[in-house]
């Protein structure tokens, strides 16, 4: 594990960075996850062996720090994490986001264009959170109702229902974090980050879990010449049910490019 200095937050950012000598992918994870949980897996696959992979633990989230006068919002993440692929001395790389940690890295990507080589989005947040997402839910709860009672509850839900995985890392988060990012994917951005999608030059993938489907954006976005790639026998929380078929996934999405 290391550790980065986020000087706009006074924190300390910490994620893994594992050695390779082909470009760059950072990865950036979702609503309750951490990438230290989520990605460890994928990165070591066979398929994406080859790459230098970082994974962050987002602010809030996971080891890295909590400030407690942090905005979370989904901006606010994508401008430190401008910082630090400056410090990462990244002039050229692949940028991987999944579910809210899309947005995260469509905000980031609109903030660095020339520098990403590829942008790839595991079931991302393009538009603001609708109704029946995890967001939703989250950013509709009075925000000291959520801290006192609603973080702990969802937590107990996610257990019962068998959702164990996502549970343990929400566990880890700040709830204060899981509030204030959920409540800024509720109101969304502008230009939206579907809208910063559809601007990028860069070539785009947007992955799918099997189970997910289907889904009309598979042909929406297909139709806006973003390459659909499909992970089979798993759903939205794809890094754990099949890290391999991730890992293939975005090396298919790397090589459509090329």
């Amino acid at each position: 594990m290391n550790e980065y200095f986020v000087r706009r937050a006074n924190a300390i950012l910490r994620y893994h960075d594992i050695p390779g000598k082909d470009v760059p992918i950072l990865f950036i994870h979702g609503l309750g996850c951490a990438g230290s949980f989520d990605y460890p897996q994928v990165a070591a696959q066979e398929a994406l062996e080859r790459h230098r992979c970082l994974l962050v633990d987002l602010l809030g989230a996971g080891f890295s720090d909590r400030p407690e006068n942090f905005s979370y919002s989904v901006d606010a993440h994508a401008e430190y994490l401008r910082d630090f692929i400056d410090a990462m001395g990244l002039k050229s790389f692949i940028l991987f986001g999944h579910s809210l940690g899309g947005a995260v890295a469509l905000s980031l990507a609109a903030k660095c264009r020339e520098r990403i080589r590829t942008i790839i989005l595991s079931e991302s947040n393009l538009d603001k959170s609708s109704a029946g997402s995890t967001s939703k839910y989250i950013a509709d709860f009075n925000m000291n109702e959520f801290l006192r009672d609603g973080f702990n509850k969802l937590i107990r839900e996610s257990r019962t229902n068998g959702n164990t995985m996502w549970a343990a890392s929400l566990s880890l988060w700040s709830p204060k974090a899981a509030y204030l990012i959920s409540k800024s994917a509720a109101d969304g951005a502008s230009p939206s980050w579907r809208d910063i999608l559809y601007s990028l030059e860069c070539p785009r993938t947007f992955i799918f879990g099997e189970y997910s489907l289907p889904d009309a954006d598979s042909e929406v976005l297909a139709a806006r010449g973003v390459n659909i790639e499909i992970v089979k026998q798993a759903g939205h929380s794809m890094a754990w049910e099949n890290p391999q078929g991730l890992a293939e996934a975005i090396e298919r999405g790397i090589k459509s490019n090329l």
